[in-house]
């Protein structure tokens, strides 16, 4: 480790790994932790889900979406991601000094809009108001609370065959910040930020296969499948031309020197669930909006065990490792 927190250590990569691993998780063991999932399952008369996000995004709008809106869907999808139905939402605010009132105004609608789409109440919270330049105009952190209705059986689950399926085109967000942030023409390229709920109870109601949900933020596409392998006696291989990626956010990518597989999304996921039952699957998953692009981008493997694999499309193999340093910083 490091002497010092650096921006690394935020990205969603391998210091983010190891400073979760070294560091906090040893200071806080439990059962409910152990998982280190999109939220914990808290067990009681009732099984609930909950999870806790903070935000951080500069600039605090861009194309698609903005830090109010980002806040409510990142926490629905993360105990979403759980198998559960969301229910209600906590909000905090830290403000910097200076922020205009009509900025945190269209930030608090674009929050109650969202939970409103997304079927959650935000019922409690707090705010707190830190001096000029201590705070970067914005912060919010959410947490989350649902009613567990589909129990997930995890990575212990997976067996050798598992589909890969992916909701739609990764990149969006990543992509749409860093350009927003850089004053560049973002064209057709707007974040994917959308809460997912609908789509897992569609999925799940559906599939009794499913081994594991995630979305992919920090850290990307290629993150989250390192981190269903990292450990496990299985690969995974990816089909290269089998994901999707917009042509725009393809070619901004390029100019940018960026990776479309590590850059965050907010409105996709990722899951693993029975060969046979991949099709199906994808039909429920296109016939909503939000999986209105989705595809079967690979399958669980025992070849290269613990590591993530991608067929190119010019027929070479090369490994995908975990996010190494802050791609795109503060974006979510």
């Amino acid at each position: 480790m490091d002497e010092i927190i650096t921006l690394d250590y935020g990205s969603g990569g391998k210091k983010t790994s190891r400073l979760i691993e070294k560091q906090i998780v040893p200071r806080f063991a439990n059962e409910a932790l152990k998982s280190l999932g999109d939220g914990a399952v808290i067990p009681g008369g009732e099984e609930l889900a909950f999870s806790t996000d903070s935000f951080v995004v500069d600039p605090l709008f861009f194309p698609g979406g903005n830090i109010g809106k980002l806040a409510v869907c990142g926490t629905v999808n993360d105990v979403a991601m759980c198998g559960a139905v969301p229910m209600y939402l906590s909000c905090s605010l830290i403000i910097e000094e200076g922020l205009p009132l009509e900025t945190l105004e269209r930030v608090l609608d674009a929050m109650g809009k969202a939970a409103a789409d997304a079927g959650v109440q935000i019922v409690t919270g707090d705010t707190k108001v830190v001096e000029r330049g201590r705070g970067d105009k914005l912060y919010i952190n959410t947490s989350g609370i649902g009613r567990m209705k589909h129990r997930l059986p995890g990575l212990t689950a997976v067996k050798l065959g598992d589909a890969v399926l992916v909701s739609g085109a990764v990149g969006d967000h990543g992509t749409a910040v860093m350009l927003a942030r850089s004053g560049m023409m973002q064209g057709d390229i707007r974040s994917d930020c959308a809460a997912l709920n609908r789509l897992t109870e569609a999925m799940l109601s559906h599939c009794g296969s499913i081994r594991i949900l995630r979305d992919p933020t920090r850290g990307g596409l290629a993150t989250t499948l390192n981190e269903f392998a990292e450990g496990q006696p299985f690969g995974i291989e990816l089909d290269e031309q089998a994901i999707p990626v917009h042509d725009a956010v393809r070619a901004a990518c390029g100019m940018l020197g960026l990776e479309p597989l590590y850059c965050a999304n907010e409105g996709k996921l990722v899951c693993l669930c029975a060969p046979e039952d991949a099709e199906g699957l994808l039909a429920v998953m296109r016939a909503l909006p939000e999986g209105a692009e989705a595809a079967v981008i690979g399958r669980v493997t025992q070849e290269a065990a613990g590591k993530v694999v991608m067929r190119t499309g010019l027929g070479g193999r090369r490994i995908l490792q975990k996010l190494a340093g802050a791609q795109l910083p503060r974006i979510c």
